[in-house]
């Protein structure tokens, strides 16, 4: 499979812009691998074969278990395996990525407010729509996993 075009290549100041938000907002978070969880859960949210890849790869690298990996899409039925502080950053991504019931419900945001304080909340903000951003060029362009952008 190739992709439908090669859209980053063509837009070489919107990739370099997209990769200094992405820094940006993953830097103020702290946490890479609760970023990369994050990254990972939106992108399988958004069927981004290319950045699952990318991201499993990443959170293998960074030494996260193979049960951890696993089991992110079913985060909420897997007791202790994550945190109190990743769930909730979990769910705050779900309620962001998927905007079902569209807004984001108080709850999740009060749940997220509650282990984050309010510069971390808005890197993990920040790093969710970035992922958006890079799944929906992505997936327009069908960017096949494991190859260079």
């Amino acid at each position: 499979m190739s992709a439908r075009m090669k859209f980053w290549g063509r837009q070489p100041a919107f990739y370099q812009a997209q990769l200094a938000l992405t820094t940006a907002a993953k830097k103020g978070l702290g946490d890479p691998v609760l970023a990369e969880l994050v990254v990972l859960r939106a992108s399988q949210l958004n069927r981004c074969a290319f950045c699952i890849d990318m991201h499993v790869k990443n959170l293998r690298q960074a030494g996260v278990s193979r049960q951890r990996i696993d089991l992110l899409p079913a985060w909420e039925e897997a007791g202790d395996l994550y945190s109190a502080r990743e769930r909730a950053a979990l769910a705050f991504t779900e309620a962001v990525t998927v905007l079902t019931e569209g807004h984001v419900p108080d709850a999740v945001y009060e749940r997220a407010a509650a282990h984050f304080d309010e510069r971390e909340l808005a890197h993990l903000l920040a790093v969710i729509v970035a992922i958006n951003n890079w799944n929906r060029v992505n997936v327009t362009v069908r960017q096949p996993p494991g190859q260079e952008l």
